[in-house]
């Protein structure tokens, strides 16, 4: 790789959790910088981030959009190359659109929009302009969910018949957002959050999960939605019934008033000759069950031969040597600077290296949302996707 990517962060202020992630992971492996940000909707707040993000002074905006006004205007060799958007939901659009507008390549945190129509439109724009677009459907970063990916792609455990996945938290058993949490306001505020509480925050990566590891489609689903929390004007709870093209069943629940649960996702996919499970909490084992054969436990480790090329890729440290979220937040991040890279010398992109979820996705997510609301309040309770 030649020269460093140069990025914009939208969001990461005082008080942000999401954006800091994203500011690490972007830099972890060298290949991003940061150059330039609008970390807060207050003016001031925003130009005092430059201290902490270790950027000049005078490329802390007080606005996104003068953000990309002025980097708009800077010579090719200066100004940012990508912008990665980490704001509450309803600025996704936007942000996105106008950076597109600008001819900003973005890495944007999911949900990717508050609406469907909104995602189709940008998907719309991405394609016009051949931009990259990149989204940070973080789970599908860890190397051996992708060595899952591959080895249901080999057809290692035969056809796919059942998925099931789980997301439980327990973080909004209590009324939080009522409290003073920033983190919890937002997500429980339609004005900000979307139509989806638990739905848009969890239950799009467990729906993503499940299609990014078996390449199988919702095409159906029918869904029980509940707030269980007195005075929530969002879900706090969902569980759904899926109906996959092929022929392949699932079960989907996600919630986040499991009172004691951490971050326990989690996802098992059977097939005709064996299965798969993953889970969050211990994210450097996969284990293979075959059909009446012993259980294999599958170790991430750089220097496992026994895992695929994708699964090595993603890697950086031997076995015995956890990674985490954080990596795999930066897998993401990693794979966007290399196919960047490859643009700038006009070379061919390598597939490997756009592993990575796209606005494509994020559609497929504003989709499962609004199905799911509608199945839950329909008498009708099987939509088609």
């Amino acid at each position: 790789m030649n020269k460093k990517i140069k990025m914009g962060l939208v969001g990461g202020g005082p008080g942000s959790f999401i954006g800091p992630v994203h500011f690490r992971a972007a830099i972890m492996d060298g290949h991003i910088e940061l150059v330039c940000g609008a970390f807060d909707s207050d003016p001031e707040k925003s130009k005092a981030s430059a201290g902490i993000y270790h950027i000049s002074s005078d490329r802390a905006y007080g606005t996104w959009k003068e953000m990309m006004e002025k980097e708009a205007a800077l010579p090719d060799d200066v100004r940012m190359d990508m912008v990665a958007i980490t704001t509450p939901n309803h600025l996704h659009f936007p942000i996105a659109m106008e950076a597109l507008d600008k001819g900003f390549n973005v890495v944007c945190d999911k949900p990717v929009t508050i609406s469907h129509d909104e995602a189709v439109k940008l998907a719309r724009k991405v394609d016009e302009t051949g931009l990259l677009f990149a989204l940070t459907h973080t789970y599908t970063g860890y190397p051996m969910v992708k060595e899952a990916r591959h080895l249901v792609s080999k057809n290692i455990i035969g056809p796919v018949r059942r998925i099931v996945v789980e997301y439980p938290q327990g973080w909004l058993s209590t009324p939080l957002e009522k409290e003073g949490n920033q983190q919890a306001a937002w997500r429980s505020d339609p004005r900000y959050s979307g139509p989806g509480g638990c739905l848009g925050d969890i239950g799009t990566h467990a729906e993503n999960l499940a299609e990014y590891i078996t390449g199988l489609q919702i095409s159906e689903l029918c869904a029980d939605i509940n707030t269980f929390v007195p005075g929530r004007a969002l879900d706090d709870d969902i569980a759904v019934l899926l109906r996959f093209d092929g022929g392949a069943r699932g079960v989907l629940w996600s919630t986040q008033i499991a009172a004691g649960e951490e971050n326990d996702l989690n996802i098992r996919v059977y097939g005709e000759k064996g299965g798969l499970a993953w889970r969050q909490q211990e994210p450097n084992s996969l284990v293979m069950r075959m059909h009446n054969e012993p259980a294999q436990v599958l170790r991430a480790g750089k220097n496992h031969e026994y895992l695929s090329e994708i699964a090595r890729w993603n890697l950086r440290v031997p076995g015995g040597h956890p990674e985490g979220y954080i990596e795999a937040f930066a897998n993401i991040y990693k794979n966007v600077a290399h196919a960047l890279n490859q643009r700038k010398e006009n070379l061919p992109v390598d597939p490997a290296y756009l592993d990575f979820p796209t606005v494509h996705d994020g559609v497929r997510g504003m989709r499962f949302i609004e199905k799911v609301i509608e199945s839950a309040g329909s008498k009708d309770k099987w939509l088609k996707f």
